[in-house]
């Protein structure tokens, strides 16, 4: 392959039976299957993901992204009648002055409006008695900028009025499940503000994270708050020419500590899922040294990369042509990743969100000095 074709959209494309996109969770979170990819092996391997626990040994670490889903998907009405639907980009900032204040309070955020005619500035959107909203600004690509205006806690009127936002291809005939409340979240969600769950933690059973943990592996937490961007085309020819959104990261000292305490010691750090590899790269200095830092992010990593830090990833299976398949073949190998996928859609794996998961072992781990 010429560097061109590495470059080229086309080259990430593959083969999916519309089947294999999985509409359900596994019955049980840490029983999906697990494909091992392992740069000293010819081959892949087959596992379940309970197994994992057989590639970490005492003093790794585990790091995981704590964010949390919220309910970003309104269900209206404008004043007209009409219905809307409304979904938040991102959580809205909360002054410090707003906590506890009486009456209607209301804060800026951007948001998806979709209706049966355009939104127009001044137009109010309500979405119960105690939460509504005024357009502020109509944006390019169905975007609006909206005052929104709510009684008591905002946590409290998005959780009554609004809705998980499932990924499209999760498809449902009405509303949500209890079950997705349940499952479209990772069991160490702990900071609000995704609206995109990150999916390779959704594997991690209590039990499964008891035994990690048991086992002498310490799990430590960063924050990436998943925008609705994840699931943005590309549309750039050359993917070198896509650009992808900013998203919110949080990576706090005593992790930057704990990680950096397992490089000295030669042990492994196990990056689960492609938004905490881009939280650790956008934290790590030169010397893969990483810094506390929070801010937002806007790392795009596709092949021709130099990982600072990471060298192996606990990963979904991804969607054709997507940037996070570009991430995943900027560390595996672009050919060796392709090959996997080839081999997971013949074994009839399940891709994408509510799907089996993949790990991607890195070469063998030395001291730093």
């Amino acid at each position: 392959m010429t560097t061109d074709d590495l470059y080229s959209l086309a080259a990430y494309d593959y083969f999916l039976p519309e089947e294999l996109i999985a509409q359900e969770p596994a019955e049980v979170r840490d029983q999906s299957r697990l494909l091992v990819l392992d740069h000293g092996a010819a081959g892949v391997r087959h596992d379940r993901f309970s197994d994992i626990i057989a590639l970490l040994s005492p003093g790794d670490v585990l790091v995981v992204n704590d964010t949390r889903v919220f309910p970003a998907r309104l269900l209206g009405n404008k004043e007209s009648g009409g219905r809307v639907e409304l979904l938040l980009l991102g959580y809205p900032a909360i002054p410090d002055a707003l906590p506890g204040a009486k009456g209607w309070q209301e804060v800026e955020a951007c948001g998806l409006l979709k209706s049966s005619k355009g939104a127009r500035p001044g137009q109010i959107l309500r979405f119960g008695d105690d939460l509504r909203a005024r357009v502020l600004e109509v944006l390019a690509g169905g975007k609006v900028r909206v005052t929104l205006s709510f009684r008591g806690e905002l946590s409290q009127r998005l959780e009554e009025c609004g809705r998980i936002p499932l990924p499209p291809y999760i498809r449902r005939d009405g509303s949500p499940s209890a079950q997705d409340r349940q499952r479209y979240q990772t069991v160490f969600a702990s900071q609000t503000g995704a609206v995109a769950a990150p999916t390779a933690g959704l594997h991690f059973s209590p039990e499964l994270l008891a035994r990690i943990r048991a086992l002498g592996v310490e799990i430590v937490s960063v924050t990436l708050h998943v925008g609705y961007g994840t699931f943005a085309p590309v549309r750039a020819t050359d993917i070198r020419d896509h650009r992808i959104h900013a998203e919110y990261v949080s990576v706090g000292a005593a992790a930057a500590a704990r990680i950096n305490r397992a490089r000295k010691e030669g042990s492994v750090v196990w990056p689960v899922g492609t938004t905490t590899v881009r939280s650790l790269e956008w934290a790590s200095d030169g010397q893969g040294w990483v810094q506390p830092r929070e801010g937002w992010c806007e790392l795009y990593i596709y092949p021709g990369y130099e990982f600072r830090l990471v060298d192996r990833l606990i990963t979904n299976f991804h969607l054709p042509k997507s940037s996070l398949l570009f991430l995943v073949s900027a560390l595996a190998g672009r050919e060796r990743v392709m090959q996997a996928y080839g081999e997971a859609v013949r074994q009839r794996y399940r891709f994408f969100s509510y799907g089996d998961a993949m790990v991607m072992v890195g070469r063998e781990v030395k001291a730093q000095s």
